[in-house]
């Protein structure tokens, strides 16, 4: 059973052993993420000079739900266009929202952005900001 939902910068923040990282941690091995987190993650580590191998590695040793983005999702997290666009939420933080109300958990994530913007998903801000 899904617990919660990683944003990019959950999953960031627990790799690169950052302050909120416990939070994330202790949902790990019941969390999803959405492929296009995924590609995010993947992305900043490499822009801060790691690989993408040793991610993968520990996403296979923790069983992490990787949740490939599909047309169904494609399309409702489309239309959380006009809720998220005040708050200059991307794509990705779209993908995110839309798969932490597929399935009726929490997002986790750093982006106080997030949790402010009005879509009817839990946000939680790992490092408990308000």
């Amino acid at each position: 059973m899904i617990s919660a939902v990683l944003d990019a910068s959950a999953l960031i923040a627990l790799l690169r052993r950052e302050r909120g990282m416990e939070v994330v941690h202790g949902h790990i091995a019941d969390a999803a993420i959405s492929a296009v987190n995924y590609s995010e993650v993947i992305k900043k580590t490499i822009e801060y000079g790691g690989a993408a191998e040793p991610v993968n590695a520990y996403a296979r040793n923790v069983s992490l739900n990787i949740v490939p983005f599909d047309t169904e999702q494609a399309i409702s997290s489309g239309k959380l266009y006009p809720a998220t666009k005040p708050y200059g939420l991307s794509f990705a933080d779209r993908a995110c929202l839309n798969l932490g109300a597929r399935y009726g958990v929490p997002v986790l994530t750093t982006e106080k952005r997030m949790a402010d913007t009005p879509v009817g998903v839990k946000v939680q801000l790992i490092r408990g900001e308000h």
